[in-house]
């Protein structure tokens, strides 16, 4: 197998199948394929690229297996005790607050936050509203359901044990976990992609976590100046804790917890990012 067989493969992936190969590491990109190459028994890039052009149902599920699905409710506890502050003080200065759960995968990071939103009593849960977005529709229609299983491998009640009593959020049935129509009130989900769609706007609360390691370093600035955008001034971000924002947008950004990766959006207009409106909810 050689280079160019490989970025033939990439190239019909993202002028074909519309997935922007270029903006991701070709590690990332190799292992998923190569994944799908052992599913179809194809020992070489052609090989499986010519599967894939014979194959619709191979190129949703090549296009299922890129996207970028690992979550988990209340993921990395330390960094949910952060953004529980952080609800706590955009609900204390404004009459709502709009959060985006970026890249959410299956839904569990979006109901994370309306479950502390409804468990913390400084938090007023009415007025916090959340859309989750991610680019797998299968994930999407996971995360519409709310219902999420159990394994071997997965504890969610573990995960929820982030709560003092998920319970009153969760119905739990053996392995099965269905979450509460109180809680999926608070959410709503579409797709949407950060590498070719337009920006969102007028949001508090930006969590975009554990996305932009699988990304080439070029690209992550463009991507960091769509999230940017969304964000009302004074507004939050939250990224991994392995991630780090480039050294060109940092100006567009302040520190609230270097640790957590918790960033205030700067108020003012820099590296060309469009000054964003204030909350026209927020408290005098």
């Amino acid at each position: 197998m050689t280079n160019e067989e490989f970025d033939a493969l990439l190239a019909y992936v993202e002028d074909e199948l519309a997935f922007a190969t270029s903006h991701y590491n070709d590690s990332y990109l190799d292992r998923r394929i190569s994944s799908r190459m052992r599913r179809t028994q194809s020992e070489t890039y052609t090989q499986y690229l010519d599967t894939l052009r014979a194959n619709p149902d191979e190129q949703t599920a090549l296009l299922e297996a890129l996207s970028i699905n690992v979550t988990g409710f209340f993921r990395n506890p330390d960094v949910w005790s952060g953004i529980r502050e952080v609800l706590q003080s955009l609900s204390d200065a404004n009459n709502t607050v709009r959060v985006w759960s970026a890249a959410c995968a299956d839904g569990r990071e979006p109901y994370s936050v309306a479950m502390l939103a409804h468990d913390d009593p400084l938090i007023d849960e009415s007025a916090v509203t959340i859309l989750g977005t991610d680019i797998s529709e299968p994930a999407l229609e996971t995360a519409k359901s709310g219902v999420y299983e159990a394994s071997r491998t997965i504890d969610l009640d573990e995960q929820l044990g982030f709560l003092d009593d998920y319970t009153r959020y969760v119905d739990r049935d053996g392995n099965t976990f269905r979450l509460k129509d109180d809680v999926k009130r608070n959410v709503t989900f579409e797709r949407h992609d950060l590498i070719n769609d337009e920006p969102k706007t007028g949001f508090d609360l930006v969590i975009c976590r554990n996305l932009f390691i699988y990304i080439d370093n070029e690209y992550k600035q463009s991507m960091l100046r769509t999230i940017a955008r969304s964000i009302r001034r004074n507004g939050v971000l939250v990224i991994g804790k392995a991630e780090t924002i480039p050294p060109t947008l940092k100006s567009a950004f302040t520190v609230r917890d270097s640790r957590l990766r918790i960033y205030h959006r700067e108020s003012t207009e820099t590296n060309g990012l469009a000054c964003n409106q204030p909350n026209p909810n927020s408290r005098p």
